[in-house]
């Protein structure tokens, strides 16, 4: 194998659709101003105390200008389209060409935690109430994880590396970190990166009701009346996270490539740390987390005082944020206090393979634009007292490193450090 080419990896642009907006414009006007994009279920109906969701607001796949109703018709698993309008508008607005000379250098890489089990869950009632021959035969490529990235390579004609890193809820920063290091080595000279899931399922909804992981909104809690209200990470009454559906992508680039296609660096990939628990399939385990922060730090060259922000996994479980402030204070010690630590799921919920995607572009603008943006519905919990978790409101702050911490249920962890530009 040739000697890596050791370059440094630039992300140049990015897209996403969350809860807040189909667009990362929309998203981010609604997280900056502070809001939260939670509503009950418009789908189907749900026992009402786990309806709270995060649907992507004005989001219809048969309004894309590349779908037509053939085509709609037989890729129903949402995560592929979804795939390709987020991948379609990351690389518009990176100004990224997909031509003769970049396309075959352009890898992509969309990790998702559910791939298509919306696809399967009509196959299967096809199956059982309509008869075998009522299966799609689209079926296997709905489900494959690798075709939502294929498919958008197909819509904008790029031929590198495809493939989906599969790291559950970390599957965002899984693809960062690896298309990085492929730029890095010179496997590729951009790669488009990030992860997608669809989750708004009535099976996924009660499975993850059933575990006890998702907030049951009854009529004393305070979501009941305002369902913006429900996830809180850090919050004393948190009581489990918000089930989303989204993507995330961004669009990364080799320093030496910047100049001759005009691009504009947003922020550079400093460093991945990844660790697996060998613990438990859905509890954390503090001493790998610890290390995966640690060697996020090392691959960057950083030590823990040059992290100006931490834009943490904050799922708004009581036992998880507890976790991951106690695994910060092992890392960062008494400058934590100093150390303004903040949950983009408070405003978007869990989205699951996308959310480490999402987040690490909202936190790469917010660097861009001095901004912290806020961990809303807070009330103070005394055991979290120390900590800034930038309550109700985003507010100005300059600083030129971040630190975002993502894990995944089978013990995957995954931390990335980006410097501003």
């Amino acid at each position: 194998m040739r000697a890596p080419l050791n370059r440094r990896v630039f992300v140049v642009g990015y897209g996403a659709a969350t809860p807040l907006g189909k667009s990362f414009d929309a998203t981010w006007q609604r997280a900056v101003n502070g809001e939260a994009g939670f509503s009950r279920l418009t789908r189907f109906p749900m026992e009402s105390g786990f309806s709270i969701v995060g649907e992507i607001p004005g989001w219809d796949p048969a309004a894309l200008e590349f779908i037509g109703p053939r085509e709609a018709y037989n890729w129903n698993a949402g995560y592929v389209f979804l795939t390709m309008a987020v991948c379609n508008e990351a690389l518009q607005r990176a100004g990224l060409p997909i031509d003769a000379d970049t396309g075959p250098r352009t890898a992509c890489l969309i990790g998702s935690a559910l791939n298509g089990t919306d696809a399967f869950r009509v196959a299967m009632d096809n199956y059982v109430n309509r008869g075998p021959l009522k299966v799609s035969p689209y079926l296997l490529p709905n489900l494959c994880a690798n075709v939502p990235a294929g498919k958008a390579g197909m819509l904008k004609g790029f031929t590198g590396p495809v493939f989906s890193p599969q790291g559950a809820c970390a599957s965002g920063n899984y693809a960062i970190g690896i298309g990085a290091r492929m730029i890095r080595d010179g496997d590729c000279d951009f790669a488009i990166v990030g992860g997608v899931d669809t989750a708004l399922i009535p099976e996924i909804i009660q499975g993850f009701a059933n575990m006890m992981a998702t907030i049951y909104v009854g009529p004393r809690d305070r979501a009941f009346a305002d369902p913006t209200q429900a996830s809180r990470p850090f919050s004393r009454d948190r009581k489990g996270m918000v089930l989303s559906e989204g993507a995330g992508v961004l669009v990364l680039a080799a320093r030496e490539m910047l100049m001759p296609c005009g691009l504009t660096p947003r922020a550079e990939v400093m460093g991945i740390g990844w660790t697996s628990d060998a613990h438990h399939f859905t509890l954390p385990n503090a001493a790998t987390i610890i290390r995966a922060i640690k060697e996020a730090l090392a691959d960057a060259g950083l030590a823990p005082d040059d992290i100006g922000y931490v834009n943490a996994h904050g799922t708004s479980t009581q036992k998880g944020d507890r976790v991951e402030i106690e695994c910060l204070r092992q890392v960062f010690g008494t400058r934590l206090a100093r150390i303004p630590v903040s949950s983009n799921k408070s405003q978007i919920g869990h989205t699951l393979g996308a959310s480490a995607a999402i987040e690490a572009a909202l936190g790469i603008e917010a660097m861009q634009q001095q901004v912290l943006l806020p961990t809303v519905n807070h009330l103070p919990d005394p055991e979290l007292a120390d900590i800034d978790v930038v309550p109700h409101t985003a507010r100005r702050q300059r600083y030129e490193f971040f630190l975002s911490n993502s894990f995944g249920f089978g013990g995957t962890n995954c931390c990335a450090i980006f410097k501003g530009v």
